[in-house]
């Protein structure tokens, strides 16, 4: 009799370790089903909005003669002393230079240490307290701008780059 007693304890054991077991499969798949209605809410919901940009192109073929801007950022970053009533101040900028023609762009990188040398040269000259103020730093980046269309009209004969935007400017 004590021997049944003693072969009837384990299987109940076994039972609860097989609840246990289907409670974990449970929990599995039902975190399964609420990742996969995740993801099928967020793709419902992303391709309906794409729709209407679809429609972009036919937008950008309203204007045939302007073509999409072209970005060219200049790294490294642009680093300039200055010495102001004798204390030393310092200038850093990334450039970008925009055009709309890749073939142009591709022209002018070849003259890069003549770019380059041309930005330096113009951001040592500048006065660091007209550098401070937002109408300081809107001239600094027109004289960029015309500048480089000098030179790259100069280089490649043709007008590479539009407008030269500043992507960082800190003054120290």
């Amino acid at each position: 009799m004590a021997k049944n007693d003693q072969t009837t304890s384990p299987p109940a054991e076994g039972g609860s370790g097989k609840s246990r077991m289907k409670l974990i499969i449970l929990l599995a798949v039902a975190f399964l089903v609420a990742v996969g209605l995740s993801v099928g809410g967020t793709w419902f919901f992303l391709s309906r909005n794409a729709k209407p940009a679809e429609s972009a192109p036919a937008e950008a073929d309203a204007h045939p003669g302007k073509k999409e801007a072209l970005y060219e950022v200049l790294a490294p970053s642009f680093v300039v002393n200055f010495n102001q009533g004798g204390r030393q101040r310092y200038l850093q900028v990334s450039v970008a230079l925009m055009g709309r023609d890749q073939a142009q762009l591709d022209a002018l990188k070849e003259q890069m240490p003549l770019v380059r040398n041309q930005f330096v040269m113009l951001f040592s000259s500048q006065n660091f307290d007209s550098l401070v103020t937002p109408v300081g730093k809107e001239m600094l980046r027109q004289q960029a701008t015309a500048s480089i269309q000098a030179l790259a009209k100069k280089a490649t004969g043709q007008l590479a780059v539009e407008q030269v935007l500043f992507t960082n400017f800190v003054l120290q």
